[in-house]
């Protein structure tokens, strides 16, 4: 298994899976009730997201060669890092009780968590990119 090649595709799809996992509250809340719902913690996680994107295009433009490899890895590693704390802050620090107002349904209550984890993919393969390019 080359890690040069596969880390970059396993960061790509760690992002899209934040991005996904972002979107699901304005899928299964009513209106604004999602923008409460992210407002309500220490930090916005849709800033997470928005590093999540551009770390796709950074993962997938040091695979392809368009940009030196090192350079992707390092960037995709803190831009990782940055998901991953943003998520952590704000699952931390939004109030239980506002997600059990704003939705009977229970897939709400653990989707802080899930995107605390799903962020977890892409530090975890920036570094493996790293390695793998013999950086760290």
């Amino acid at each position: 298994m080359n890690a040069s090649r596969v880390a970059p595709v396993v960061g790509i799809v760690g992002c899209l899976t934040v991005l996904v996992a972002l979107v699901v509250p304005y899928l299964t809340t009513e209106a604004g009730a999602a923008g409460t719902y992210y407002a309500t913690g220490a930090i916005n996680p849709l800033i997470g997201g928005l590093f999540a994107a551009v770390a796709v295009v950074v993962f997938a433009a040091g695979r392809a060669g368009r940009t030196d490899p090192a350079t992707a890895a390092g960037v995709a590693l803190v831009f990782g890092i940055v998901v991953a704390l943003v998520s952590l802050v704000w699952a931390l620090t939004v109030p239980e009780a506002v997600v059990f107002q704003l939705s009977t349904d229970s897939a709400l209550e653990y989707h802080r968590w899930v995107l605390a984890l799903c962020s977890s993919m892409i530090p975890v393969s920036g570094a493996w990119y790293a390695r793998g390019l013999g950086l760290v």
